[in-house]
């Protein structure tokens, strides 16, 4: 079994976690506000609604917002806590066994393949950018890239260990492989929406 992680790499792991769930839960609760207070009524203007290509309203009302028969949000409502939950354990000096990292790796690889699901339906269906499921994705690719290089490095997988060394090495550039993952996103989005140019327009007219 795989020595356990030093206190200093759990209590950095834990508040990494922590941040990233608080702003996927701050998400998830601004998004199911406006979510409630559009059903109660039909007339409300989301606050997130900033323009043409960014706004909450089309992602909210479509049947994408609700893929599992209630708003999407409603996932983060639950998920997002969990996350914090155990991050705050972490930072307390928690050690959890094999199976319960790994589980944990299987939700978070669930989160990113929605994520990006919800990705592509933005870009090439919807055609607008949410500021709110943004955020939610901003946060969703760096936790999937800690937990699972964590997971790694500390040989939870199985493996020899030059693949530990390896795990180890990648976490160390996660902040990079964040950034490229966004890149991504942002190329994918200016290619098919001609994003950029409108979302300054959006955010221009926001600040007349």
């Amino acid at each position: 079994m795989p020595d356990a992680p030093a206190p200093a790499r759990r209590l950095g792991l834990g508040i990494a976690l922590l941040i990233l769930g608080a702003l996927g839960l701050l998400a998830a609760w601004d998004l199911s506000l406006e979510k409630v207070l559009t059903l109660a009524d039909r007339d409300h203007v989301p606050s997130c609604n900033v323009g043409v290509l960014v706004g909450c309203s089309v992602n909210l009302d479509s049947w994408q917002g609700g893929v599992f028969g209630f708003p999407n949000p409603f996932i983060g409502l639950m998920a997002w806590p969990v996350v914090m939950t155990i991050a705050v354990a972490l930072i307390g000096g928690v050690r959890f066994p094999r199976w319960f990292w790994i589980g944990f790796n299987v939700g978070v690889a669930g989160a990113l393949v929605f994520v990006g699901w919800l990705i592509a339906q933005s870009i090439y269906v919807l055609d607008v950018l949410c500021p709110w499921c943004m955020l939610t994705w901003a946060v969703t690719i760096p936790t999937f890239w800690i937990v699972t290089l964590d997971n790694l490095r500390e040989g939870r997988f199985g493996g020899s260990e030059r693949t530990r060394k390896v795990g180890a090495t990648l976490f160390g550039w996660i902040p990079l492989i964040t950034v490229v993952c966004y890149a991504i996103v942002i190329l994918l989005a200016q290619a098919q929406m001609n994003a950029i140019p409108r979302v300054l327009i959006d955010l221009q007219n926001l600040f007349r």
